[in-house]
């Protein structure tokens, strides 16, 4: 990679977000914001190898986009009135003031704007991951459990609701925040877990994702110290973050929760992720993120898989089922089932799952019947569940995972 390639890839990380919000305030226009800064990032890679990387990259990738907007709209006749108020605005020298939302940090104010409550809390999380995080429609799409096809009609119809609507792209002040705040948990719980497993490609982690999803999540809990689910949620990303290291070998292959080795977890951020949990439970308003992280602290706190409450596990999952019954809820608890109550139970429940429909194409599926079968000594019908979870396994390191225990089974 070049210099030039690599201060375009940090700038995108850093940047993208601020650029296309900019533009979205002076044209009004989601989409054009978009497109214009993609434009003003490939020209970087071509200008930044041949002028040098700019003293401000922001700046000017926020100049090169304005103008790319401004030309747009100069040749769209329709657009006059857009074209007068984009021409007499500039590059700020300086990020815009935070006002009285209270929300100092750039990117944070710009996930609550984002977060309208006149949308679904859907198409709130899915166009902020879009437009300020930069992931793409196909990643938002795996997030969500849905068709590509599907998800970029969800976010034309969001866009398409702020326009007809006139929804004014603006920080909102501070006691509006609450009704906004399930929002931006959404998108930073979604953020990080792309980073913690990737939805597709060669590398399992995305560490930048994860880190910059904790760095919110710290941000948020300090801004809202009485919201138990902002502490949860960051409870949460550090227990689940605290075993990254362990995930992967040297090769870079995946390593299964119960063959992780524990002395290489994160012991400072288990204790701080324990911390938060248990000072999040005292305010006793449990929500989902509070229960995932006392999931994950059972896992984080136990020796060894063998000396893991499994019975606790089943209990919490059936409290998150409750208040937010999902297929994946269902599946993960039929994991914590079969460990705690015998393997035919837990198979009984993912059979019944598979039967239902909901999951289909979801690789974790068919990849838990293959284990829970596999450890029941059923060797040809995992292997018939490893091989249909391999077509569906979205990166390199799962495959290979699971290529591995095909090949165990098989053998």
């Amino acid at each position: 990679m070049t210099d030039a390639q690599a201060a375009v890839a940090e700038a995108f990380q850093q940047e993208w977000g601020k650029v296309v919000a900019t533009l979205i305030r002076m044209t009004g226009d989601w989409d054009l914001a978009e497109e214009c800064t993609q434009d003003a990032f490939t020209t970087a890679l071509t200008r930044w190898a041949s002028d040098g990387v700019p003293d401000r990259p922001g700046a000017w990738l926020t100049t090169t986009a304005r103008n790319r907007a401004l030309d747009r709209l100069r040749r769209s006749k329709t657009e006059a009135a857009k074209l007068q108020e984009v021409a007499v605005l500039s590059v700020p020298e300086e990020p815009a003031p935070w006002g009285d939302s209270g929300v100092t940090d750039d990117r944070l104010r710009l996930m609550f704007t984002c977060c309208h409550p006149a949308l679904t809390l859907e198409a709130r999380v899915a166009l902020t991951l879009r437009t300020l995080a930069g992931l793409t429609t196909a990643e938002i799409a795996r997030a969500f459990l849905v068709p590509e096809a599907t998800m970029a009609k969800r976010l034309t119809r969001a866009k398409h609701k702020i326009r007809d609507a006139g929804i004014p792209y603006r920080v909102p002040p501070a006691h509006l925040l609450p009704e906004r705040t399930s929002g931006v948990l959404g998108v930073l719980y979604l953020l990080f877990n792309e980073g913690y497993s990737a939805s597709a490609g060669e590398d399992l982690l995305r560490p930048d994702l994860s880190a910059e999803a904790i760095r919110l999540g710290r941000l948020l809990a300090q801004l809202m110290p009485d919201e138990p689910e902002a502490a949860g949620l960051l409870a949460l990303m550090l227990l689940q973050n605290a075993r990254s290291a362990a995930r992967l070998d040297e090769a870079g292959d995946l390593v299964s929760l119960e063959d992780q080795e524990r002395s290489r977890w994160d012991g400072a951020r288990i204790a701080e992720g324990i911390r938060l949990l248990e000072a999040a439970l005292r305010l006793q308003r449990a929500g989902p993120y509070q229960l995932q992280a006392a999931i994950a602290a059972c896992h984080a706190e136990a020796a060894s898989s063998i000396d893991t409450d499994w019975a606790q596990i089943v209990m919490l999952y059936g409290e998150l089922r409750r208040i937010l019954p999902s297929a994946v809820v269902e599946l993960n608890r039929a994991v914590a089932v079969a460990m705690a109550d015998g393997l035919e139970a837990g198979l009984a429940l993912v059979d019944d799952l598979a039967a239902s429909g909901q999951l289909t194409g979801y690789y974790l599926l068919p990849a838990t019947r293959a284990d829970l079968l596999r450890r029941m000594e059923r060797n040809a019908e995992a292997a018939a569940s490893y091989r249909e979870a391999l077509e569906l396994a979205p990166t390199d390191p799962e495959r290979r995972y699971l290529a591995r225990r095909l090949a165990e089974v098989s053998s």
